[in-house]
């Protein structure tokens, strides 16, 4: 079972240090990135995620984002098969953190 946490959640899901791994491509995070604020920020488009699955890691949560959550989604469910364990999906993606979170990020 994959959590879901929102945007304005995210701080409440995990105690201690958070990975947000942003899947998106190149492209959408040049228009659109979050700033890491209490979290680390990784990003690795959702295609090269099980290439590079080494730079993730295991011991700290992970809270997966795209642009509205179907991407994160399948990332979070990719990873909890391949064995981690704290791993969630931010619900609505970057366009909600837009909403909730810091509203100078563009919306796209």
């Amino acid at each position: 079972m994959i959590d879901h946490v929102t945007p304005s959640q995210l701080g409440d899901w995990q105690p201690g240090q958070i990975t947000v791994l942003d899947v998106r491509e190149p492209a959408e995070l040049a228009v659109a990135s979050v700033k890491p604020d209490g979290f680390t920020l990784l990003a690795i488009p959702m295609g090269e995620i099980p290439a590079r699955l080494a730079e993730i890691d295991r011991d700290q949560p992970i809270a997966c984002l795209c642009h509205h959550g179907a991407r994160s989604m399948r990332v979070a469910q990719f990873l909890a098969q391949q064995g981690f364990t704290q791993v969630a999906n931010i619900s609505g993606g970057i366009d909600a953190w837009s909403q909730q979170r810091d509203p100078s990020i563009p919306r796209y």
